[in-house]
């Protein structure tokens, strides 16, 4: 049997079907083992927070941390004992109850779109596609970057694609400032949500974006101090990918680069995973359940399950150094390819 990890997650429930994970509060005892393991919740939460992470809070506030971070800890393991496709374990974030990782951590939201004016995209012709990508091996990959507390998923998923396309064009990887689109683009609400076509938008009207270096992040909205002198990236336009169209989205990444793309990251398994496939039957792919923007930055196929290798942007104690493999080919599984799209530099 497959040791489990000692890792964050919630309660799962049983009798569900294999990859479901459920919210809710952990009310059936854990096994002895499990709870004889993990019953000093104190020296737990010390660990996580300090030898870990390297955070401290009153003690107000860690009587609330330890337990939710205990709960997690009892839930994973349990699930990790199931042997599925995936594995779930602590991250930065894993002492955040639900509500507060739906509010700060994802920040997909679809506003205006009657100035958005994308154009097509044309499918590659007689092109035979690779089995595998990972443009990380060609050096258009920046290195996993934090979103903090603070909605703009969006923006990082913006800068992702742009960085990839400005280096196949250029030969330069740049960091770009997340937070010059936070603090500029009016047609999104920096902390509080947004989408990337208005981002694509807005760099194509100002005629660029500037550098991470010269425009750091600071994870909250302030006032747009965009300086046209120290671009790092500009955009000729964009191209929306063919909603639900998963082939696409593989041609796309194949012969374009990293695209940006928004999921359903409402999932407790989504939040605290750690390895493997994740593979979620039941997930959603309507265009309404998109909570999370990320970035697809290859694909491949791993034990016979094909799947998405995606870059997200909680920092690289999340998942798999900052990355996550997801089922690809089963029905957009969580809208991978539902709202997809990448800028033209």
């Amino acid at each position: 049997m497959q040791q489990a990890h000692i890792h964050g997650g919630t309660s799962v429930e049983s009798g569900l079907e294999p990859g479901t994970f459920r919210t809710r509060n952990l009310t059936t005892r854990p096994p002895p083992l499990i709870e004889s393991r993990y019953a000093h919740n104190s020296r737990i939460r010390h660990s996580y927070s300090q030898d870990v992470f390297g955070k401290t809070y009153d003690e107000q506030e860690e009587t609330l941390r330890r337990s939710i971070l205990l709960n997690r800890l009892l839930s994973i393991v349990k699930f990790n004992l199931r042997n599925l496709t995936y594995t779930l374990g602590l991250n930065k974030y894993s002492d955040l109850s639900h509500e507060e990782y739906m509010k700060h951590l994802n920040g997909y939201k679809i506003g205006n779109t009657s100035r958005i004016n994308p154009k097509p995209f044309v499918p590659p012709n007689n092109t035979k596609l690779p089995d595998k990508v990972d443009w990380r091996d060609q050096g258009l990959v920046t290195p996993v970057k934090d979103q903090g507390q603070c909605g703009s998923c969006w923006a990082f998923s913006s800068t992702g694609a742009l960085e990839g396309q400005t280096k196949k064009k250029t030969g330069n990887l740049i960091s770009l400032s997340e937070q010059n689109l936070v603090d500029c683009v009016s047609e999104n609400s920096g902390c509080d949500g947004g989408w990337m076509d208005p981002a694509f938008d807005q760099v194509e009207k100002e005629k660029g974006i500037d550098t991470e270096k010269s425009y750091p992040y600071v994870g909250i909205q302030d006032s747009c101090f965009f300086n046209p002198l120290t671009i790092g990236a500009t955009c000729k336009g964009y191209v929306d990918i063919p909603s639900g169209d998963e082939n696409a989205l593989k041609q796309a990444v194949a012969t374009v680069g990293p695209i940006a793309v928004a999921i359903d990251a409402e999932d407790e398994g989504f939040f605290s995973y750690k390895s493997g496939i994740y593979d979620q039957p039941n997930c959603p792919n309507d265009v309404g359940f998109l909570t999370h923007a990320v970035l697809v930055v290859g694909y491949g196929t791993e034990n016979g399950l094909d799947y998405w290798l995606v870059k997200n942007s909680w920092g690289p104690t999340w998942g798999m150094d900052g990355y996550i493999k997801m089922s690809r080919n089963k029905n957009n599984q969580c809208g991978i390819a539902t709202k997809a799209s990448y800028p033209m530099v």
